[in-house]
């Protein structure tokens, strides 16, 4: 379970062969089954409206099965959806 919250943009600088580029972020909070949840971010991307507060979960498209036949999420792209209650 996740709870969304603040949006952030992080300014990555030119380098090499690659142009500068902005990550927009929002921090969010896991919980994992612990005391307390754990703070993450999640990245957003271009154009999409960053996530309102409130309970989400991990969206089926995020799982990927690896070339061992293990569940695990994608490194990129990871999307959430609102827990209905």
């Amino acid at each position: 379970m996740l709870a969304a919250c603040a949006q952030q943009t992080r300014n990555i600088p030119a380098k090499d062969d690659r142009p500068a580029r902005e990550i927009r972020e929002q921090i969010a909070y896991a919980h994992l089954g612990g005391k307390f949840p754990v703070e993450m971010k999640l990245q957003i991307e271009e154009g999409q409206p960053h996530y309102a507060a409130g309970l989400y979960t991990v969206h089926n498209s995020s799982f990927i099965v690896n070339k061992f036949g293990g569940l695990e999420l994608k490194r990129f792209g990871m999307l959430i959806e609102p827990i209905v209650a």
